[in-house]
């Protein structure tokens, strides 16, 4: 199987939104979700329940769990291309309104790849 490229989101203003998130998180989420972004790399679409799931509208989720905490990052596909946008902590199902923040972010991207990729 091929390796999937992993690309971050960017927004308009040029930030990130995940390594924003990443610098509040406890060291051992941050490594944990290192880790399931390289399984990701390895599996692309086929990964799946513990490390993955599929939420609703081609948008899926890394999961994470650190002291009874939930950690997610809501991802999406593109173009062979998984595409990190955002991530949350959540206590119950994931909300709708995290779901339809990653669709718009999908929908941004889709219109300017080039844009919406980050680049060190």
């Amino acid at each position: 199987m091929p390796i999937t490229e992993v690309v971050l989101f960017v927004d308009d203003d040029g930030s990130a939104p995940l390594l924003e998130w990443f610098d509040g998180l406890p060291d051992k989420v941050t490594d944990k979700f290192i880790v399931r972004i390289g399984r990701l790399e390895e599996c692309g679409h086929e990964l799946r329940r513990p490390e993955a799931d599929y939420l609703r509208d081609g948008v899926y989720e890394l999961r994470v769990r650190h002291k009874r905490v939930n950690y997610r990052l809501l991802y999406f596909f593109h173009e062979g291309r998984a595409v990190l946008a955002h991530g949350i902590v959540k206590e119950g199902k994931v909300p709708d309104r995290e779901i339809d923040r990653a669709l718009g972010r999908r929908t941004r991207f889709e219109l300017d790849p080039e844009t919406h990729t980050y680049r060190e």
